[in-house]
């Protein structure tokens, strides 16, 4: 690891003057950006060279069955996840050695910090009570601190979550069959599909005082609850029809983001699962901001088929509805299958590569099978 580092830096130094020349040619400034890495591990969901290979923290009742895992597969020990932290605090000094301004440590969408928030049943420091599924967060953030103090620290939580979604006999997402309390859903009021705060408001308290300035808020995961956390029309070709329409998802998510904005009016909040509203999205944005619902709000999808929305909407442009994402979900369905990320269907970049023919022949062969 260590032979690997001055390539590694040089790589991520030559990004962040790639971004800042290219926002200059566009804008003409560059003291109006503020650029951050997102530091993250894939958990159970880890991919590092092609299969999953899951890394997991404890056996969970439904996704090891989900995703194949066996009930002797190994768990994540004490000393490995203190050299992921270990990771995590190398990857932020290089990231300020690179020039970024500050990085988000992603707890969200059933990845490894997530899942340390779940984490109830595993024994040792780590798990158990909240003050020790919060451990993982707390060493990263003081070791941050120590080997890069003037680099700003971002959190991206995934405020609630709901028990994995399964089709049902007619594709539509239905909540898998549970006996008794669920409790693996961080922000979940246990009965798998029902919402409470106490517990990320206490996680909001602790990056208060960990001097976290910065939160982006999501829910659930892509990977077994997508309707809340992405909602959209056209489901990715591993998921389900939503049960719900998919404004309810979007609306849900706001109402939460609010909440916390208004119990932490200090921390800086930002808001997403707005790409299904499409061309509604500046009018929902501009309510929400100007109602405090939030401070900021941050865009995903959109931004593959729209790089330029955000620029055109604060220019007063009308927006070019040819590049607004319709949630056709192709975004994900590539890389699940293994191919690149990008917005296949409006895109023409992508609509040229192979891999858009490729990636038809896969949703083709999952539909029939």
């Amino acid at each position: 690891r260590d032979r690997a580092l001055p390539q590694t830096l040089d790589g991520l130094k030559r990004l962040h003057a790639e971004l800042l020349h290219a926002h200059k040619e566009s804008f003409g400034q560059i003291d109006d950006l503020l650029v951050g890495l997102q530091l993250t591990h894939s958990g159970r969901f880890a991919r590092p060279i092609g299969p999953l290979e899951p890394q997991i923290l404890y056996h969970h009742p439904i996704l090891d069955q989900k995703f194949g895992i066996a009930a002797d597969h190994p768990t994540l020990t004490d000393d490995e996840i203190s050299q992921i932290i270990e990771d995590f605090i190398q990857a932020a000094r290089l990231a300020w050695q690179a020039g970024f301004t500050f990085v988000d440590v992603k707890h969200c969408h059933g990845y490894l910090g997530h899942e340390f928030l779940t984490a109830i049943d595993r024994p040792g420091p780590y798990g158990g009570d909240f003050v020790n599924r919060t451990r993982f967060l707390r060493e990263i953030v003081t070791g941050i601190r120590s080997a890069a103090p003037e680099l700003h620290v971002g959190l991206r939580l995934s405020l609630y979550d709901f028990i994995p979604f399964q089709p049902g006999p007619d594709q539509i997402g239905q909540a898998t069959a549970q006996e008794g309390n669920y409790p693996y859903a961080f922000g979940g009021d246990g009965s798998g599909s029902g919402i409470d705060l106490s517990e990320p408001f206490q996680l909001l308290e602790l990056c208060e005082s960990l001097g976290i300035e910065l939160i982006c808020l999501t829910a659930g995961s892509p990977y077994y609850v997508p309707h809340i956390q992405r909602p959209a029309i056209f489901p990715p070709s591993d998921g389900y029809q939503p049960p719900e329409d998919p404004l309810m998802g979007v609306a849900r998510l706001i109402d939460a983001t609010a909440q916390v904005k208004a119990r932490f009016p200090n921390l800086i909040i930002v808001g997403s699962g707005y790409s299904y509203l499409q061309d509604y999205l500046p009018h929902v944005a501009q309510q929400v901001l100007q109602t405090s619902g939030a401070d900021s709000i941050g865009l995903g999808r959109m931004m593959l088929s729209y790089p330029t929305l955000a620029a055109d909407v604060l220019a007063g442009q009308t927006l070019d509805r040819r590049a607004i994402c319709r949630t056709f979900s192709d975004c994900t369905t590539a890389p699940r299958n293994g191919l690149i990320s990008g917005c296949y269907p409006l895109d023409p970049y992508y609509k040229a590569l192979p891999e858009a023919q490729e990636l038809k022949a896969i949703k083709t062969q999952q539909r029939n099978s």
